[in-house]
């Protein structure tokens, strides 16, 4: 829509002057170049990300596992708190370590498609590749019983390809609106702090499901957990839920199926 109001209103101003026509058309272009970056603006296709219940509440989800080393601590940090979470994993890596799949799923918590090998730049690359990485998750997660109806990109980038994708999957593009720029578990320091400072109502919170790199202590696992209970004790704190992610978007991201 904005692509055809720009071209048309390029077309109107070429009878006032030859130059004028040019501006809409560069606001375009760079449009085009920033939106894969924003996600959230919905420039490309329709993205979900944010909440629309009007509730006290947040939603909390995953990327990038299931990990052996930290998604079973997180599973039993997530049941400390009674919390749902919704881990959008990666195919290659459900594919790897099926039992994490079971155990995400047999806890109560949503899966979300991350495509196959989360390859950042999917979305450079042609759209056959794209729907390939989807659909192989697809069918990998359909094994476990289960129909993603939510798909996250990596890095949350899109484009214009997206969308045709998605529609003929009959899945929707699930974004966030509040994370703490953890670069994948990398930056782990403070991590709490930074998303706590923002968080706000109806939030979709984008956390990872990776094990941090050692230090020169070693493992900063346990680090990372206590950055994640300080998230959840803090969320409390400030008079907020955490529900599953389909209560707050009020649309149902996952279904199950007979296996």
């Amino acid at each position: 829509m904005f692509g055809t109001c720009s071209f048309a209103l390029s077309a109107a101003l070429l009878f006032i002057s030859p130059i004028l026509p040019v501006i809409p058309l560069a606001i375009f272009v760079i449009a085009c170049l920033i939106a894969p970056f924003l996600p959230q603006i919905g420039f490309f296709l329709p993205v979900i990300s944010h909440g629309s219940s009007g509730r006290d509440a947040v939603a909390i989800t995953f990327d990038d596992g299931p990990d052996p080393l930290t998604t079973p601590l997180l599973l039993g940090l997530l049941s400390k708190y009674n919390v749902k979470a919704t881990f959008f994993v990666v195919g290659a890596k459900a594919e790897k370590h099926p039992h994490i799949i079971k155990d995400i799923l047999s806890s109560g918590h949503s899966i979300g498609n991350h495509t196959f090998t989360h390859d950042v730049m999917i979305m450079l690359k042609s759209p056959k590749k794209l729907r390939q990485e989807i659909e192989l998750t697809q069918t990998l997660l359909k094994g476990f019983g289960i129909i993603p109806f939510a798909f996250r990109p990596p890095a949350g980038i899109v484009n214009p390809g997206l969308g045709q994708v998605l529609e003929k999957q009959n899945m929707f593009c699930l974004n966030y609106s509040c994370r703490g720029l953890d670069a994948g578990n990398r930056r782990i320091k403070n991590l709490s702090k930074k998303i706590l400072r923002k968080i706000r109502k109806e939030d979709i919170l984008l956390l990872h499901d990776v094990r941090p790199p050692h230090n020169s202590r070693g493992t900063q696992i346990p680090e990372w957990l206590d950055e994640i209970e300080c998230v959840l004790a803090g969320i409390a704190q400030k008079g907020l839920r955490v529900l599953p992610i389909s209560e707050v978007i009020g649309k149902q991201v996952m279904h199950s199926i007979p296996i």
